[in-house]
Parts: C-alpha cells; sequence; structure tokens
C-alpha cells in the first residue's frame, strides 16, 4: 500500500486526465484512415513481426488508433457507453489508478502479441497449422490477420468488467427497454469469454488472457470495489476538489531545509509535540532537528 502509494506521488502528475476521451478521439482518428485510406490501416496493427524483422516500432503506440469494428449508429452508441463506464470509474478510483489500469491492458496486450508471435517462431517448423499461421502474421505479404486481431477491443471490454464490478447492482436500460442489473450483463459476458477461451485456438487464448489480464489483477486484489453509486463518487470527487482548492495556500514547509510539499511532493511532513510552537519537518529532519525551548524560543 505504501509502495503504491509512492508511487502515485511520484508519477501521479503525469495522469492523462479523461483518458477516456483520448481512447475516442484516437478512434476517430482510426475512423477517418478507415474512410479515407483503409489499405494504411495494415501499417498501424500490432504485428510483432514487423517490428521485429522491419523495424517498425511505430506500431507499439499506433495500433491504440486502429478502430474495434466498422463505424456504424450502433458503433457511436457503443463508444458513448464506454465513455460513460470509462469517466465514472476515473471519477471512482482516480485519474492515476484509471491510467494504471487501461495501459496496464495495454501493456499486456501487448506482451501477448509477441507471447503468440515467440509461439509460430517456435513451432512453424514442426507443425503444419503454426506454419500457418506465420504465414498470417503478413509474412509473405499477406494480410497480417493474426496482428488484427490484437486490438483495443477487449481493453474496452476490460472497462465493462472493472464497472460492472464496482457497481454490480446498477441497473441499464438494455436495448433501451429492460431494465437489467450491470452484473448480470458482467457475468453474461465473463461466460462467454470463458467459453471462447476454452474453445478457440492457441491465438484466442492467448489474446483473450493477455487483453483482459489487467481485469484479472484487478479483480484478485479487489482494490477496485467501492460500495457507493456513481452519483455519490461524483459528489465526493467534487468534495475532494472543493477541499484541494481551499486548502491550497496552506503549505507544508519543514522549518530546516525550507522544502515544501509543492517543490517536493514525494515528501512527508509532520510537526513536532516537542518543539514549542508549530514547528514542521520534512521525513529527513523530523527526526534528526534540535527541538526548540518554550518561552524563549531557544533550541536545544
Amino acid at each position: 500500500m505504501k509502495s503504491s502509494g509512492s508511487f502515485e506521488r511520484r508519477f501521479g502528475k503525469y495522469a492523462i486526465k479523461n483518458l477516456s476521451l483520448v481512447l475516442i478521439i484516437c478512434y476517430g482518428v482510426g475512423y477517418i484512415f478507415q474512410w479515407m485510406y483503409p489499405a494504411f490501416l495494415s501499417y498501424l496493427y500490432l504485428n510483432p513481426y514487423e517490428i521485429v524483422y522491419h523495424g517498425q516500432i511505430w506500431r507499439l503506440v499506433t495500433w491504440l488508433i486502429v478502430p474495434p469494428s466498422g463505424f456504424d449508429f450502433f458503433t457511436l452508441l457503443m463508444l458513448y457507453f464506454y465513455y460513460s463506464l470509462g469517466t465514472t470509474l476515473e471519477r471512482t478510483w482516480g485519474t492515476y489508478r484509471y491510467n494504471v489500469y487501461i495501459f496496464s491492458g495495454v501493456l499486456f496486450t501487448i506482451l501477448g502479441a509477441f507471447l503468440l508471435f515467440a509461439y509460430t517462431l517456435i513451432f512453424k517448423e514442426s507443425s503444419q497449422t503454426a506454419a500457418q499461421l506465420w504465414v498470417l502474421w503478413g509474412g509473405f505479404g499477406t494480410f497480417p490477420f493474426l496482428a488484427a486481431m490484437f486490438s483495443t477491443f477487449y481493453v474496452n471490454m476490460s472497462i465493462f468488467l472493472a464497472f460492472a464490478s464496482t457497481y454490480p447492482n446498477m441497473q441499464v436500460m438494455l436495448f433501451f427497454l429492460i431494465p437489467i442489473k450491470i452484473k448480470i450483463l458482467g457475468i453474461i459476458y465473463g461466460a462467454l469469454l470463458v467459453f471462447q477461451f476454452l474453445t478457440g485456438t492457441i491465438a484466442d487464448k492467448i489474446i483473450i488472457a493477455a487483453s483482459l489480464m489487467n481485469f484479472i489483477v484487478f479483480f484478485i486484489t479487489s482494490r477496485g470495489k467501492v460500495h457507493m453509486s456513481p452519483k455519490q463518487a461524483k459528489r465526493r470527487q467534487e468534495f475532494r476538489r472543493e477541499v484541494k482548492k481551499t486548502t491550497k495556500s496552506t503549505r507544508h514547509k519543514c522549518a530546516i531545509c525550507g522544502r515544501t510539499d509543492e517543490t517536493n511532493p514525494e515528501l512527508q511532513f509532520r510537526f513536532c509535540s516537542k518543539c514549542a510552537g508549530n514547528y514542521e519537518y520534512c521525513e529527513d529532519h523530523i527526526f534528526t532537528h534540535t527541538h526548540v525551548k518554550t518561552n524563549d524560543n531557544q533550541q536545544f
């Protein structure tokens, strides 16, 4: 817990706010390419073959803008649905933790792609099926079918599963008509994923496991579970924002070195109960400073 808090203090300022909107914008760019020049998308896929043998390292990032499906009205509804879920999770968990969840899903997907690529390399000589998989990477100028399977589709699904675990009793309108608790949808979707994993090919198993590993870690640790409604989470976020705004002028400052929580946010500050007056010290000087006397304001 302490280690996690330390990471958040150090790297929390780099977290991307409203990350769900950023992902939607990336999809928008991908749909523009899909509409204007569909063949260009083949240069954006997460394709380990092209990365390893042709040095196309940009694919480690550009696959994030490849749309998970074709563009239609239903796609717009789904994107708005996932945007709403992601925004609510960010309000509940905080920007930093939500960033960690999404980017860990991205990282696990990349690792899964290279794991499947390694599998095809190892077994391509001894198995005709594996040799065909090797062709599907686009190694001989064919369409990179396996690379196209590694998309943000399952990463988006992990957002839905995380939301269902965080707010299991929240109701949604299925087909805009049928009220149903989101945990029911989560259970149904989870069962379908398990079925696909058990009956699918080795490629399906690796893709599903890698893309949803962030949710698996989340579910095991259960750190993301809260017992509040989305409205309560929003009010809590607004309350924290107001408290931060009103207390912004109150800084923690070390009486010895002069460092503050603004210049060194990684430090912890404490008041000394043995000093006369309100003397505050950083963690480096709280146990090493000379105490201030009563009355004469001298140190001993």
